[in-house]
């Protein structure tokens, strides 16, 4: 037989026995190094092993993220978890199947192909025959290292995969099980601490002296200096809370790089020392050239803004590092501690709980660096940090503003035959241990740090960073592709939903409607004569039949429909979606129509809920977000000077999946959203207005601006 390919995460962790378990009678433990974010990926990945396994949902333990039982699968990103984590778990779960019933035909003295199996307990012809996976668990060795040749049930074999079931975790959240989120996690000896933080980059604290800062306290409270690490520990989060305002009000900071606006335009973000690099792919096409056209579009500096502000605990006794994180990387999060405390990484546990949905690098694992910090100053202790909401808005990473212009030769007939794109971007690539760096806020202080990592762009086989998604999905003859680094960027950036996928797509699709006004073509008929992949056309199709939409049909008058399409890395999930605007005072979406090709759909409704809350999100960067600074310090410290789009500002969506069940590969669909959703909005408001606003994010002022 023929081996499957092993994903990645079954290459790092071979062995049986770090997925799979019997341990507990009637049950079995899945585990994976991919933690649920509220992505849904739990309830798939115990879909796929059930069904598999031949086992119920409900006789399924799955321990995610724990770096004392599970897998390493690095950090969960990339929309890769149900394909890399999900597809390690099926192959393991088929060939444990394989290996239990090989072993019962053995006992039985009868033919493999004799046998089912139930609940996990084995059929010979349809009668039960006392074996189950418990009784023979003994019997295989589940050391070995998967082969990867066990055969997977086919679409008509299976139970579970391709249905939209009940999320395994979705109960206890919303009945507020106790200590379900990490917010709620109270161990009877916690210790409440508060982050005081620097008010720019590398300030540092000149004064007053811990003395005089300790006189302002009360005497339960205790203080935690390190350099500019400075920290409050009290009884209760509330005395913490009053202790760390006291101490606020007459701390004083001087050095580092104070933050101006200029830091967050792109005419600012253009002129900053980059790391440049170029390539091309094609050849230059024969036939003459009828025009040029360029055109240059831009995305600000982004917040996680999510709705909950991170928290993290942790407990040193004995030598040993426990850790209570929502981080989205259990692993790199132990390496990154070990080397900024100087610790063995085998004596700290990282342990994920749920925390506020975050899809990117947010302040979760600056909070545990935080939390490990105290720790390790008041051995014996339990220490818990929790961010405040300017915490969360100002100290966590934010997504990183990018510049992108883009040229195109076209022939007579108004179609690209040349393409050429330039992107100016910040660092998307600072997690915890990206580039050898430990990169934890906190850690900055400790000593005996290494030098700070310095950025690269992420290789294409990890699907680029900056350049994500600059390719152009289109067929043309040749591409350009200049890439200019920006590797000296004062406000902190990393990982953000999508990376440069966001600004790219929104900059690609944004240009290839104006390329098709310039040649008098309607939109959905200028993009399906570029393309040949047939799956790309049936998403464009689909989403264009879902919306009825006439091809020619312009609204103008202050209503307007734009369309946009990207397959996200190029080579994951295909998304269009068409966008219905109503242009007044603001932008208000009324209605989106979105197809989605996801390759094999475990979980449609599942898929469907990743893809509405991508298309959300977008629309919030896309109408609303951005960071402002001001005075050398970030100055969106609020709701209200950050706004997010507000639920009676969410539109109607529908959506539509494209399955395809004899598929056996599912496509990532976390991050598909992104982009396009920004381009049709774009697109439609340009319908509605009759001019183009290529600077995100489209408020009001711009409107009236470009008006």
């Amino acid at each position: 037989m023929i081996a499957n390919t092993l994903p990645p995460g079954l290459q790092d962790n071979p062995r049986l026995e770090q997925w799979i378990g019997f341990e507990t009678k009637g049950r079995v433990r899945i585990a994976t190094g991919k933690v649920e974010l509220g992505q849904g990926i739990a309830t798939a990945v115990v879909q796929i092993a059930a069904d598999e396994l031949d086992v119920d949902m409900s006789q399924i333990d799955h321990i995610a993220g724990n770096t004392d039982r599970s897998p390493n699968e690095g950090f969960t990103a990339g929309s890769l978890s149900v394909e890399n984590s999900g597809g390690s778990v099926r192959l393991v779960a088929a060939e444990v199947r394989a290996l239990m019933c090989a072993a019962a035909a053995v006992r039985l003295e009868c033919a493999i192909g004799s046998l089912t199996v139930s609940h996990g307990a084995i059929f010979r012809d349809g009668v039960a025959t006392g074996l189950d996976y418990w009784k023979l668990a003994g019997s295989i060795d589940l050391t070995a290292k998967a082969t990867g040749i066990a055969r997977l049930k086919t679409a008509t074999e299976r139970r579970l995969i391709g249905r939209s079931l009940s999320r395994v975790d979705l109960a206890a959240k919303v009945t507020g099980a106790a200590q379900c989120f990490i917010h709620d996690f109270l161990p009877p000896d916690v210790r409440h601490a508060r982050i005081l933080r620097q008010p720019w980059p590398e300030a540092q604290l000149q004064g007053p002296s811990d003395a005089e800062m300790r006189a302002l306290l009360s005497p339960s409270d205790q203080l935690i200096r390190i350099n500019a690490f400075l920290a409050v520990v009290s009884d209760s989060e509330r005395a913490a809370v009053v202790a760390a305002e006291k101490l606020a009000e007459c701390l004083q900071w001087s050095g580092g790089h104070p933050l101006s606006p200029d830091d967050a335009n792109p005419d600012g973000l253009i002129a900053k020392p980059v790391a440049t690099s170029t390539e091309i792919r094609g050849k230059q096409p024969s036939d003459p050239i009828s025009r040029r056209l360029q055109r240059t579009y831009s995305k600000p500096f982004l917040a996680h803004g999510s709705i909950a502000p991170s928290c993290a605990l942790a407990r040193f006794e004995d030598g040993s590092l426990t850790v209570w994180t929502h981080t989205q990387g259990v692993f790199p999060l132990r390496g990154a501690l070990a080397s900024a405390l100087h610790l063995d990484a085998h004596k700290i546990n990282v342990i994920h709980m749920p925390g506020a949905g975050c899809y990117g690098h947010n302040g979760a694992d600056d909070a545990a660096c935080d939390a490990a910090i105290i720790a390790c100053a008041l051995p014996g202790s339990t220490v818990r940090v929790l961010w405040s909401r300017a915490d969360e808005l100002t100290a966590a990473p934010f997504g990183t503003p990018m510049v992108v212009t883009l040229e195109a030769e076209t022939d007579a007939s108004g179609k690209p035959r040349t393409w050429t794109s330039t992107i100016w971007s910040g660092p998307h690539m600072r997690r915890p241990g990206a580039w050898g760096g430990v990169n934890l806020l906190g850690a900055e202080q400790l000593p005996g740090q290494p030098p700070k990592a310095i950025p690269q762009e992420a290789p294409e086989h990890l699907g680029g960073s900056g350049t994500r998604n600059a390719w152009v999905p289109y067929d043309m003859p040749q591409q350009t592709l200049h890439n200019h680094l920006i590797v000296d960027l004062a406000p902190r950036t990393s990982s953000m939903r999508g990376l440069g996928a966001f600004a790219n797509v929104f900059a690609i699709e944004s240009f290839m409607d104006e390329l098709a006004a310039e040649s008098g073509a309607d939109p959905v008929d200028f993009r399906l004569g570029l393309l040949t992949d047939p799956r790309a056309r049936e998403v464009i199709s689909k989403a264009a039949a879902m919306s009825g939409w006439r091809a020619g049909e312009r609204r103008g008058d202050g209503r307007g429909r734009g369309i946009a399409y990207s397959r996200y890395k190029n080579r994951a999930g295909y998304l269009a979606l068409i966008v219905d605007v109503r242009v007044e005072e603001t932008v208000r979406l009324e209605k989106v129509w979105c197809a989605v090709d996801a390759g094999l759909v475990v979980n449609p409704d599942g898929v469907r809920n990743q893809v509405e809350g991508g298309i959300i999100q977008a629309a919030s960067w896309t109408l609303k977000e951005q960071a402002r600074f001001d005075d050398g310090r970030i100055t969106t410290r609020s709701w209200d000077t950050y706004p997010i789009l507000r639920f009676s500002e969410v539109p109607e969506i529908e959506i539509s999946l494209i399955e395809r069940p004899d598929d056996n590969r599912p496509l990532g669909v976390g991050e598909v959203a992104q982009g396009p959703t920004a381009a049709a909005i774009a697109n439609a408001v340009a319908d509605a207005l009759g001019v183009r606003l290529r600077d995100l994010p489209l408020t009001r002022e711009r409107i009236i601006a470009t008006l």
